[in-house]
């Protein structure tokens, strides 16, 4: 496989999973009596930053990426009393939770550094492992909190 299948191929996993976590976002798990948390509001609109430089990756829309990296990578986070909440119950886990974050942090800084040379194999490189610290969280996390946070579903 050459370089320009390999793009396009990680290009095509990353929007797959984006897409799968905005299915997840949209199905309507909370009801009348089960409020969203704001993190909700928060993974969605991380969400759309992800979809959005995927896209950008694609046009080798540089530019777009570099401005869109510092927004993956110093994301909103929910309130104090949500967030307390949250670590509350993720408990000996939160070191972990909080790892798979920095990790984003981390490859999302590093995308924008390497959009803003231009170097699109490195930027490539670094939105995966933005995609894995994300699939690592979400595989380890989200099932269990949807089912604390928002009912067996």
């Amino acid at each position: 496989m050459n370089n320009f299948q390999q793009t396009i191929s990680t290009i095509a996993a990353a929007a797959i999973m984006v897409l799968a976590g905005s299915a997840m976002a949209d199905s309507g798990l909370s009801t009348e009596a089960t409020k969203p948390l704001a993190l909700r509001g928060v993974m969605e609109r991380l969400g759309r930053d992800m979809q959005a430089a995927t896209g950008a990756i694609s046009k080798e829309d540089w530019v777009l990426v570099a401005a869109l990296a510092p927004k993956i990578a110093s994301h909103a986070e929910p309130p104090l009393p949500e967030k307390v909440r949250i670590l509350s119950w993720l408990g000996s886990d939160a070191g972990r939770f909080r790892g798979f974050d920095g990790q984003a942090h981390d490859a999302a800084t590093a995308m924008g550094e390497a959009a803003k040379r231009r170097d699109g194999q490195a930027v490539i490189a670094a939105f995966a492992k933005v995609q894995q610290s994300c699939l690592g969280c979400h595989q380890s996390f989200r099932q269990p909190f949807v089912e604390h946070f928002y009912g067996s579903r």
